[in-house]
C-alpha cells in the first residue's frame, strides 16, 4: 500500500472520529452520522488497498 494512500485513509478515519465525537458532544445527530460515514469510507478504502496489494504479489 502506498504510504500516501494509507495516510489519506487514516486521515479520513480520524476526521470521521472527530466529527462523530463533536456530533455527540453538541447533540447534532447529522454530524455524528457524517462522522460514522467518513470512518466507514476510510476503512473500506484501506481494505481495498490491502486486497489490491495481495493480488500484486
Amino acid at each position: 500500500m502506498a504510504m500516501k494512500d494509507r495516510a489519506k485513509n487514516v486521515s479520513q478515519i480520524s476526521k470521521g472520529m472527530l466529527k462523530e465525537a463533536m456530533g455527540k458532544r453538541v447533540g447534532n445527530r447529522e454530524l455524528e452520522v457524517e462522522g460514522d460515514v467518513d470512518q466507514i469510507k476510510g476503512n473500506l478504502k484501506q481494505a481495498a488497498e490491502h486486497v489490491k496489494n495481495a493480488f500484486k504479489k
